[in-house]
């Protein structure tokens, strides 16, 4: 179950047909995404498994497998700063209950993301997915 806005960004990759504009588009979200508080980048949020730095912060409304997953991201990597705004666009706002039901992995795929990054990129991506859905199950128990 993927959110509009994820399937709004599905339907913008259809109509570009290079990967460089997709790549391009990619970075062009991570760059429109607010930015993450720096007091918040610390070795708590970090997601390891990445080439690069990145970090995650849930922001949980509620309680159990109703409650609502919101999260800020950022990284020093353009790329995966954008990966991150897609992450967004498909877990933000989702409940718990919910996330763990996304096949994020297919999701990305559907995007051909994963045809197209990097082993390093694609390891990272995956640890983020994992970040994301370790949050979920934990509330969902």
């Amino acid at each position: 179950m993927a959110s509009k806005q994820f399937e709004e960004i599905a339907e913008d990759f259809e109509f570009l047909d290079e990967w460089e504009d997709r790549y391009r588009y990619v970075i062009d979200l991570g760059k429109k995404m607010a930015d993450m508080d720096p007091a918040h980048k610390i070795d708590a949020t970090k997601v390891h498994g990445c080439a690069s730095q990145v970090w995650i912060m849930p922001e949980i409304e509620g309680q159990g497998s109703n409650a609502i997953i919101r999260f800020t991201g950022d990284s020093d990597a353009m790329i995966v700063r954008g990966l991150i705004a897609v992450l967004h666009a498909l877990y933000n706002g989702l409940s718990a209950r919910e996330a763990v039901a996304v096949d994020a992995l297919a999701e990305m795929g559907r995007l051909g993301l994963d045809q197209h990054l990097s082993a390093q990129r694609s390891n990272g991506l995956r640890a983020m997915i994992e970040r994301l859905d370790g949050i979920a199950a934990k509330l969902v128990g």
